[in-house]
């Protein structure tokens, strides 16, 4: 991809733009009023916060250790699951689940290594980004019911069409 196509394709993303982006004129910022523009906004906006202090999710981006799947076999659902490790802390883990379906799914339950507090970083159903609200009231415990391979899971609400992101810890 050339760099001034390069271009197109991120000016205006952060708030989901409808057209293309165009040298000549500047970006359409008045989308901003649009609720539903907002919400992108202000997701793109919390998804750059998360990664900028959450080492996880950039600190062991090219070793095969920093990423391990959870579920990555559910076909049926249509729901994928993983995990990140920082170097720093290795029990520092980030829980990434994505529901691939317009399908809310209640009492979803993904294998997790660690027992513990785990805290909703990033919901993308979120009411602030323009979602549904289908959510896990910002945590989860993970309880001692093995699964996946691990010794720890837990049971969230797994909302339509969404990502969910949990750090564990407070």
């Amino acid at each position: 991809m050339d760099a001034s196509r390069q271009e197109a394709v991120v000016h205006g993303g952060e708030f989901a733009q409808e057209r293309e982006w165009n040298h000549d004129i500047g970006l359409d910022w008045q989308l901003l009023g649009d609720p539903a523009h907002a919400g992108v906004h202000r997701l793109v906006r919390d998804l750059n916060w998360l990664y900028r202090t959450t080492p996880a999710l950039y600190q062991r981006d090219c070793e095969g250790d920093g990423f391990a799947w959870i579920d990555a076999s559910n076909g049926a659902e249509s729901v994928v699951s993983y995990l990140r490790r920082g170097a720093d802390d290795p029990e520092a883990i980030t829980v990434i689940v994505c529901n691939f379906t317009p399908v809310p799914r209640h009492g979803y339950r993904i294998g997790v290594p660690y027992g513990g507090h785990y805290r909703e970083r990033i919901n993308t159903d979120a009411r602030d980004y323009g979602g549904g609200g289908i959510g896990n009231f910002g945590a989860l415990e993970a309880e001692p019911q093995p699964m996946h391979g691990h010794p720890y899971s837990l049971s969230l609400n797994l909302p339509p069409l969404a990502v969910v992101i949990f750090t564990i810890g407070r």
